[in-house]
């Protein structure tokens, strides 16, 4: 009889510029929802765990904020976390747009020479490509750019093709024992989970600018028999912001908490009564302090 194979475990960083398809990805791994994801650039705010578990091998996934320049307190503090989950992994995934390249890209690039950690580079969102080609001589240039570990096309948004990359991390994973419960797919816990989820509403719901000067937070999260009460505020900056939030009497609040409680539901897999205010932190995206206090890591 064959012998059993050893079970591999290790950590493995998502990164890449913002709105490549980093939380789509993870969340097409792990066949869960764990990240929100939206259609427009740094959504994701934290980094987050995403836990994958088989038989024979266990991928945690460090899903990270898009890596990008800006002079905000915010972002810098985002594109930081982004850059210390480089730290101590065992592999890397960098995620590009097919038959796109840009500066961003190629910034980020130069930051993983100096990693020494095997790098496999995805190539996401290639359902989009027509003919197909087209990502031929795409896929040669990239290639050219780096002595990439293994290069993987795909779709993260159908789940095509996922197998062939799943193979090339697990390779580069070491033998050992895995790093988490069997059952459990993220580091966050279900209060931060519900907050992502009332943010993704405000994001889908919001127009182009306020979204980024809103954060929220769950002040109250208690489960009943086959209930779960929720209180939670959605700061912004300004009072104009608080106004475009709630709506004309309120239609846009409710709306975001009707879709948000559906999604909500649907994780908890429970009835939930949420309750959403609007709360003014006058500046807090360029406030350390308050970033600080709202789980941004310096």
């Amino acid at each position: 009889m064959p012998e059993p194979t050893a079970f591999r475990s290790g950590m493995v960083a998502l990164v890449g510029r913002p709105n490549v398809g980093k939380s789509t990805l993870m969340n097409a791994i792990l066949g869960e929802k764990v990240s929100i994801v939206s259609r427009r650039p740094q959504t994701t705010r934290h980094r987050l765990l995403g836990v994958h578990t088989t038989a024979d091998h266990q991928m945690v996934f460090v899903d990270t904020p898009g890596i990008h320049q800006s002079k905000k307190k915010i972002n810098q503090y985002m594109v930081q976390a982004a850059l210390s989950a480089l730290e101590g992994v065992d592999a890397v995934v960098f995620v590009v747009e097919a038959l796109k390249w840009t500066e961003g890209d190629a910034a980020i690039l130069e930051r993983l020479r100096e990693v020494g950690t095997p790098v496999i580079a995805v190539v996401n969102k290639v359902d989009r490509v027509a003919p197909r080609e087209k990502l031929l001589p795409y896929l040669e240039d990239l290639q050219g750019r780096f002595p990439f570990a293994a290069l993987v096309p795909l779709s993260a948004e159908r789940r095509d093709n996922l197998d062939p990359l799943l193979d090339e991390v697990v390779a580069r994973l070491p033998e050992g024992p895995p790093l988490f419960p069997e059952d459990q797919i993220t580091d966050r816990s279900l209060r931060f989970l519900c907050a992502e989820l009332i943010r993704e509403q405000v994001f889908h719901q919001l127009g182009e600018e306020v979204p980024y000067a809103t954060e929220v937070q769950v002040e109250h999260f208690e489960e009943e028999e086959g209930l779960v009460r929720i209180h939670a505020n959605i700061l912004v900056e300004r009072e104009g912001q608080k106004a475009i939030v709630l709506g004309r009497q309120g239609r846009r609040i409710k709306a975001i908490g009707t879709q948000a409680r559906l999604a909500i539901e649907h994780l908890l897999e429970s009835r939930v009564h949420l309750e959403l205010f609007v709360r003014v932190r006058e500046g807090w995206t360029g406030d350390d302090r308050a970033l600080r206090d709202l789980g941004y890591e310096g």
